[in-house]
C-alpha cells in the first residue's frame, strides 16, 4: 500500500498539475482569457439571471439548474474542510496560488462545458446527455475518440462508486457531531444519518435529471448562502484583522518565510504546488465532471452555457474557499510559528474551530448542517454521474441498474471505513484527467471558434460590432 500511495502522490504532483495547469493555460491563451475581459457580461448573464426561467433553445433542464447540478458536485466538504488545510501545509501564500489556479480553471471549465453542449446526444428517454466521454468520442472521431471516451467513463465510474460511500461517511460526520451535543450515541447517529442520506438521495435521483436539477436549484444557493453569510459575519467581526490576512496571503505567495516564522516546509515550490492542487481539487476544472451536469441545459448557444461554467469556479473557489481561508486567518486559528503538533491537530477542524470562536456551540450546529447539505448535494449528483457512465458504456438499461448500485453504496457506509480509499480515488481520478485534458487541448481550436462565434454576434453579445 505504501508504494501505491507514493504513486498517487507522485501522479497528483507535477505530472497532473503540469497537464491541468499547462493545458488550462493553452485553453486560456486560445480564448484570450475572455473570463477577465468579459467579466461584467459573464456576471450579468449568470448572477444577473440566476432565477430567470426564459431559457431559449433545446434542453432538458434550465441553464441555472444545469449549473447548480454541476456545482453541487464540486462545492462540498472540500470547500470547508480541505481548502483551509493549504494554510497549515504551506502557509497563507498558498491561497494566492489557489486563486490563480481558479482563474485558469475558469477557462478549462468553460471548454469542458461548451464542448459537452456541442457534442451532446439524446438518450432513449429523450433526455440530453453529454460530458467528457461523449465529447471525446464525437469530437476526436474514429477509434481514438471511442477509446478515449470509454477510458474516461470506465475510470470515472470506478472512482465514483467507492466515492459515494466515502462521501456518505463525510455526510454522517456532522450528524454524529450534532448527536453528541444533544446526547445521542455516535453509532446510532451514524446509522440514522446514512439512512437519511439514502432516502433523500433515492427520492431525488429516481426522479431523473429534471428532479436533480430542481433539487440542486433550491439546495445549492441555499446552502452556499448560509455558509457565505456565516463566513462574512465572522470576517466583519474581525474586520481589523482583514488587512493583515490579505497581506500574509500576498507576501506569503512569493516570500513564504516572511510570514511563516518557524513554519516547516515554507518554500515557494511547496506554496505554489499546494495552492494549485487545492484549487484544482476544489473546482474540478480539468476532471471532466462538469459536462455531465451542463449537457442537459436549455440554451441557444454552447458558449452561453459555458459562461455558467466560469461562474461555477467563481463561486466554488474564489468565493467559498476564500471565505474558508479568511475566517481561519482572521480568527487566529492559524498563526505563524505554530508547532507541527498544533498544525496537525488543528488543520482538519480549522473552520469549525474558527466558527466556534465566534458562536460557540451554536456555531458547531450551523457548520454541521452546512457540511451535511454540502455533502448531500454532492452525493446526489455523483450518483447521477455514475448512472451516466454506465449508460455511456453499456446502454440505458444498464445505466438504471447502476443507479440502484450507486445508491446501494450509500448503505455500505454503515459498515465500511475506507481508511485507504483516498489513494484508490486519487489514482482513478487521475486516470480520468489524463484523457480528458488531452482531448480538451486537441479540441482547443473548436473552443476558440465557439467563443468567437458567440462574442462576434450582436444577437448573443449586444456589444459586438454589427
Amino acid at each position: 500500500m505504501e508504494y501505491v500511495s507514493a504513486f498517487a502522490n507522485w501522479l497528483w504532483g507535477l505530472p497532473l498539475l503540469l497537464l491541468i495547469v499547462g493545458g488550462g493555460i493553452i485553453l486560456n491563451i486560445r480564448t484570450g482569457f475572455f473570463q477577465i475581459r468579459y467579466l461584467p457580461f459573464i456576471l450579468k448573464e449568470t448572477f444577473g439571471k440566476m432565477f430567470s426561467k426564459a431559457d431559449e433553445g433545446e434542453g432538458t433542464v434550465s441553464a441555472f439548474q444545469a449549473m447548480t447540478t454541476a456545482l453541487a458536485s464540486s462545492i462540498g466538504a472540500a470547500n470547508i474542510v480541505v481548502a483551509p488545510t493549504i494554510i497549515f501545509i504551506a502557509g497563507p501564500g498558498a491561497v494566492f496560488w489557489m486563486w490563480i489556479a481558479a482563474i485558469i480553471g475558469q477557462g478549462t471549465k468553460f471548454a469542458e462545458v461548451v464542448l459537452a453542449m456541442k457534442y451532446r446526444e439524446k438518450n432513449e428517454d429523450g433526455e440530453f446527455v453529454g460530458g467528457a466521454s461523449y465529447t471525446l468520442k464525437n469530437g476526436l472521431k474514429g477509434n481514438f475518440g471511442k477509446i478515449m471516451g470509454a477510458l474516461v467513463s470506465f475510470f470515472f465510474m470506478l472512482e465514483i462508486l467507492p466515492s459515494i460511500s466515502v462521501q456518505t461517511l463525510s455526510a454522517a460526520g456532522p450528524i454524529v457531531n450534532v448527536g453528541e451535543i444533544i446526547g445521542i450515541q455516535p453509532h446510532v447517529a451514524k446509522i440514522a444519518a446514512v439512512l437519511l442520506v439514502f432516502v433523500l438521495t433515492s427520492l431525488v435521483v429516481y426522479g431523473g435529471v429534471s428532479a436533480i436539477g430542481k433539487t440542486t436549484e433550491m439546495m445549492v444557493p441555499f446552502m452556499a448562502l448560509i455558509y457565505i453569510i456565516l463566513g462574512l459575519v465572522i470576517i466583519f467581526m474581525n474586520i481589523d484583522k482583514v488587512p493583515a490576512a490579505f497581506s500574509s496571503i500576498f507576501v506569503g505567495a512569493f516570500s513564504p518565510q516572511a510570514v511563516a516564522g518557524g513554519f516547516a516546509g515554507a518554500t515557494i515550490k511547496n506554496v505554489i504546488q499546494n495552492g494549485v492542487a487545492r484549487g484544482v481539487y476544489s473546482n474540478e476544472a480539468g476532471m471532466g465532471s462538469a459536462g455531465y451536469g451542463h449537457a442537459a441545459a436549455t440554451t441557444d448557444h454552447p458558449t452561453r452555457q459555458g459562461l455558467w461554467g466560469c461562474f461555477e469556479v467563481l463561486v466554488d473557489t474564489l468565493i467559498v474557499c476564500t471565505i474558508s481561508a479568511l475566517i481561519v486567518l482572521v480568527t487566529g486559528t492559524w498563526t505563524p510559528g505554530m508547532s507541527e503538533e498544533a498544525l496537525a491537530s488543528v488543520s482538519p477542524v480549522a473552520v469549525e474551530r474558527a466558527i466556534n470562536s465566534a458562536f460557540g456551540t451554536t456555531g458547531s450546529v450551523i457548520i454541521s448542517i452546512c457540511l451535511f447539505l454540502f455533502v448531500l448535494s454532492t452525493i446526489i449528483v455523483i450518483v447521477f454521474y455514475c448512472e451516466k457512465q454506465a449508460e455511456y458504456l453499456f446502454g440505458n438499461k444498464v445505466g438504471k441498474i447502476f443507479r440502484a448500485l450507486a445508491t446501494g453504496m450509500i448503505i455500505l457506509a454503515i459498515w465500511l471505513s475506507f481508511n485507504n480509499a483516498g489513494v484508490f480515488l486519487d489514482i482513478t481520478l487521475g486516470l480520468v484527467v489524463i484523457p480528458n485534458m488531452i482531448g480538451l487541448i486537441l479540441m482547443s481550436g473548436e473552443v476558440k471558434d465557439l467563443k468567437n462565434e458567440f462574442f462576434s454576434n450582436p444577437d448573443f453579445y449586444p456589444a459586438a460590432k454589427k
